[in-house]
């Protein structure tokens, strides 16, 4: 069960929770878990009024991010491993993009009267700072996931990958990191090339990743591939959308190729686990035609672009993800 045994006490914890939500949001976005000092100091620093970055840094205290000693705060040593910008573990990005989702979904009942988004795709109408936001913060979840998914997927006998829709790459560097054989190839739009070029070179992969620009619904996809990788692209479409993408991605493979797609993945009846029921909400909000599938909905469609031999791997994701993986013949 992902629900709490509901009381009067629990529901309006639950209402409120936005709070603690908006105050970790504020910290960040200030950069508070990059600092330590006094309250005027941090005033200074952060270009903010000094009675409401007292509030602020109160109430960061008391969630148990920052730790106050008279008249100085700082960091918890947790907060400046995830939350100081210089932290090679730092989540801000990730953070960011919630932030930057929360207007659409104080909004959520329109979306539900009218069955349409309410702003335009991240992915393509986003401004450069919210872009950012989102292409990185998928690089901070997929640092997260991506180690514990690649030693348990076997590419031993696999040359060249191919990550549809992998954005900074991240699934790439790891596959590739885990497997000397392989080279990858990124493909993604175009406006997430700096980010995938940038990430890729961080980790010395340059000579082995490249990047491939294009949109994977309306443009053509490389070929001659024995492995292809779709990390959480799926929900962002529609049915239509979706046996578009698995066509494209099946015919990028040559025979015998295998497919591997991450979602996060409903029960079959569609409600629940709790996070991917959520998340297609959040689809809603954000796609004209996007959801979570069901891990039959996806069986499915994996059917019907071609592949077979499909089963669901057994690696234990947080959130509901899953990966499918088959065959194509």
């Amino acid at each position: 069960m992902d629900h709490p045994d509901w009381t009067p006490a629990e529901l309006l914890k639950l209402s409120g929770g936005y709070w603690s939500a908006c105050a970790l949001h504020a910290g960040v976005k200030l950069d508070l878990f990059s600092h330590s000092g006094t309250l005027a100091e941090l005033a200074r620093a952060t270009a903010s009024d000094v009675r409401g970055l007292e509030m602020l840094l109160n109430a960061l205290t008391a969630l148990g991010l920052l730790d106050k000693e008279g008249e100085r705060y700082a960091p918890t040593a947790f907060a400046a491993e995830y939350l100081a910008r210089s932290s090679p573990r730092y989540l801000g990005y990730i953070i960011m993009h919630h932030q930057h989702l929360m207007a659409g979904w104080s909004r959520l009942d329109e979306a539900v009267r009218s069955g349409a988004p309410l702003r335009g795709r991240v992915s393509h109408d986003a401004d450069e700072a919210e872009r950012e936001s989102f292409e990185m913060g998928m690089f901070n979840l997929a640092m997260q996931i991506a180690p514990r998914i690649v030693g348990q997927v076997d590419l031993c006998d696999r040359r060249r990958l191919l990550d549809l829709g992998g954005g900074p790459g991240t699934y790439a560097i790891h596959f590739c990191q885990a497997n000397p054989q392989l080279t990858a190839t990124v493909y993604d739009l175009p406006t997430t090339r700096p980010f995938a070029e940038k990430t890729i070179a961080a980790f010395g992969l340059s000579d082995r990743i490249t990047f491939a620009a294009g949109d994977f619904i309306s443009d053509d996809v490389p070929r001659g591939f024995d492995v292809a990788w779709l990390s959480h692209i799926l929900h962002g479409e529609g049915p239509e959308g979706c046996a578009i993408i698995l066509q494209r991605a099946v015919a990028a493979l040559e025979p015998g190729g295998m497919l591997l797609v991450q979602e996060f993945i409903l029960d079959d009846s569609m409600d629940g686990p709790l996070f991917p029921a959520l998340f297609s909400l959040n689809m809603l909000l954000n796609t004209p035609q996007g959801q979570a599938y069901a891990q039959g909905q996806l069986e499915a469609m994996l059917r019907a672009a071609g592949v077979s031999s499909i089963r669901r791997l057994e690696i234990a994701l947080p959130n509901g993800a899953g990966v499918m993986a088959g065959v194509v013949v």
